[in-house]
């Protein structure tokens, strides 16, 4: 009935949208900043974009920074599942350079999509061939292709690395930290040829039992039967998943939005008042960052209430009694890949210490393939995206790759 509810109300509104969206370009006229009609157009465009989305935003990379020169890139899907995609960033490296290593980037499957991490891609386009996991909205997917569970996730992180071959350099940013570090040790355990070389840990919340935060507080106040009776929904119709069981992502992006409302709603004010007194970049930067914020993505129930249990809840991954298709997971047998983590010291989200504790689990990997760093001055999102990961972070995660891509 919730998704029910939200689609009668979206369908309602739609006209509404469109009606605003054309008064908006109707009114806009140059040099009438301050006047009454601009006034209108700003209002008018501010209404018609306060709107959730439902399909991935477009990653928009058509071109990295290598070795001091631009080159173009294009996106290449690699490998298409029912609920994600191997996508490749292309580069058209400069004559005579040699191959890059590499980097597979996990990307959290959340209420957003995997365009979040667009800014930690180009980034790491730099140095690296990079691909990422592109996940699709549970909505989409037919039930014909059944359930998606914690185990279909990892199994899809096996098949990503495989697909990308040996000598991959695995980068997780966040949710997928779990995940990750499970997939790495079935490989290792199997002795796969295209275990990762490396594989770096991001802001994950492999052990919440370490300082725990106040989303780890609210994944525990619950037993998990009230998370499958209160935040789980069927898919209406007329969406090609109709009677999917999913985590709807506008429940999760209310919820994150409730915690910053004034915040939230300071931001429309200010975006009015930019387009009313004309400086459309200060507007634009909004509307970009609300553009993919408001895009939003349902998960399969089975994952969400299966991820919220077992890694939030019972924690089994760091008590070892974590099982992938009914094997232990043992983390132990984790030797030739490299071990990074990476923590941000304001980080709310994952606290320090939550993914620290992969090094104390990974017990035959070697001093000399073990790094961690703690970034100063940063909160979760600071760890992957912004000023501080570009100068500071990024370097280290860079330097790691490469010396262990020979």
């Amino acid at each position: 009935m919730l998704y029910q509810a939200y689609q009668l109300q979206s369908d309602l509104m739609s006209p509404i949208r469109l009606l605003a969206q054309s008064l908006s370009a109707s009114l806009w006229f140059d040099n009438t900043e301050r006047s009454p009609v601009r006034g209108m157009a700003a209002a008018s465009a501010v209404i018609s974009r306060m709107r959730l989305t439902h399909s991935r935003p477009a990653y928009g990379i058509t071109s990295a920074h290598v070795a001091g020169e631009s080159v173009p890139v294009t996106e290449e899907v690699l490998r298409k599942k029912p609920f994600g995609s191997l996508l490749r960033f292309k580069r058209a490296l400069p004559p005579g350079m040699p191959d890059q290593p590499k980097v597979l980037l996990v990307a959290p499957l959340s209420g957003h999509f995997s365009t979040l991490l667009r800014e930690t891609v180009r980034t790491l386009l730099q140095d690296q061939d990079v691909y990422i996991t592109d996940w699709h909205n549970a909505r989409d997917v037919s039930l014909k292709h059944g359930a998606f569970t914690l185990d279909d996730y990892i199994a899809y992180m096996m098949d990503f690395i495989a697909a990308v071959g040996p000598g991959t350099h695995v980068v997780a940013v966040c949710q997928p930290c779990v995940a990750a570090l499970a997939a790495t040790a079935i490989m290792a355990e199997d002795d796969h040829p295209a275990q990762p070389r490396s594989l770096t840990l991001m802001a994950g919340p492999v052990d919440c039992r370490v300082n725990p935060t106040g989303v780890n507080a609210l994944a525990t106040s619950k037993p998990i039967e009230w998370f499958a009776k209160n935040l789980i929904s069927h898919v209406p119709m007329p969406h090609a998943g109709f009677m999917r069981r999913v985590y709807p992502g506008f429940v999760q992006l209310t919820a994150f939005m409730s915690m910053n409302l004034e915040r939230h709603k300071q931001q429309y004010k200010d975006m009015y008042k930019y387009l009313l007194e004309g400086e459309l970049d200060k507007a634009e930067t909004i509307r970009v960052f609300y553009e993919e914020y408001l895009a939003v993505n349902d998960l399969p129930a089975e994952f969400y209430l299966e991820t919220v249990e077992k890694v939030f809840q019972t924690y089994d991954l760091p008590r070892g009694v974590l099982t992938f298709q009914g094997r232990t997971v043992n983390t132990a047998a984790i030797r030739r890949t490299a071990l990074m983590t990476v923590e941000g010291e304001r980080d709310d989200i994952c606290s320090v210490g939550q993914t620290l504790a992969a090094q104390d689990m990974c017990t035959s990997v070697r001093p000399y393939l073990r790094t961690h760093h703690v970034q100063t001055g940063v909160g979760h999102y600071g760890v992957f995206s912004g000023r501080k990961w570009n100068e500071q972070i990024y370097p280290r995660v860079r330097d790691m790759i490469h010396a262990t891509a020979v």
